[in-house]
């Protein structure tokens, strides 16, 4: 048997008789059970901009101060625990990603928020774009692109005035690069920053990644 309620994903049920004190018998009783014929929860439904406005939306993965990475799952409609950062290791703002695009590595746009407070995982923000910083990584003999969006998210403080990925300084940029270079070096990886932009060319790899999803 199956049902939804609202725009949840279908759920289905197998009856099953169960006795009061917990063993099999004649009361039934619902279970859920996935519908393995849909994909679940791939935020797809979420539009990348938030109505009547030019702000994006992004869906946080892994907050700010975290050791744990986590990574969406689309096959489980879920958050899974992707690695455990070194000790001392911690990630330096939100992470995210812009729902129904695919960037150049075939995965969602990655976005990085600047926001007051850590956000939690699955925590969809609205933000708007202030830069890219764009960047190869390399495992073997594949190479392929690795940008993220800089953003910040509207109701903040800290980082109201910033506009243009310029205001955060030039340390910013290379702290950034750090960060990532061993980040990459822990599946021995390589990751190089190739350029950086304001939030016209944040905008234009949106788009470019929008239209990669459309195909």
């Amino acid at each position: 048997m199956c049902g939804t309620q609202g725009n949840a994903a279908p759920r289905c049920y197998v009856l099953r008789r169960v006795r009061p004190n917990g063993s099999l018998g004649p009361k039934i009783a619902r279970e859920p059970v996935v519908d393995q014929s849909r994909p679940l929860g791939r935020f797809d439904h979420l539009s990348p901009h938030a109505a009547g406005s030019h702000r994006v939306r992004v869906v946080i993965e892994t907050p700010k101060g975290s050791r744990n990475k986590y990574a969406f799952n689309p096959k489980l409609g879920a958050f899974e625990l992707h690695k455990v950062l070194p000790a001392g290791m911690a990630f330096p703002y939100d992470f995210g990603f812009v729902p129904a695009t695919v960037a150049g590595d075939g995965d969602p746009l990655d976005v990085l928020v600047l926001m007051d407070e850590p956000a939690f995982v699955g925590c969809v923000l609205t933000c708007r774009l202030v830069g890219i910083v764009t960047g190869k990584q390399k495992a073997k003999r594949k190479r392929e692109e690795n940008d993220r969006l800089i953003a910040v998210e509207e109701n903040n403080h800290t980082f109201a005035t910033i506009k243009h990925l310029d205001d955060l300084g030039r340390e910013f940029v290379e702290e950034l690069e750090a960060f990532f270079t061993t980040y990459h070096g822990l599946d021995d990886e390589t990751y190089t920053v190739t350029g950086t932009g304001g939030p016209g060319k944040a905008l234009k790899r949106l788009k470019a990644a929008l239209r990669s999803r459309a195909r």
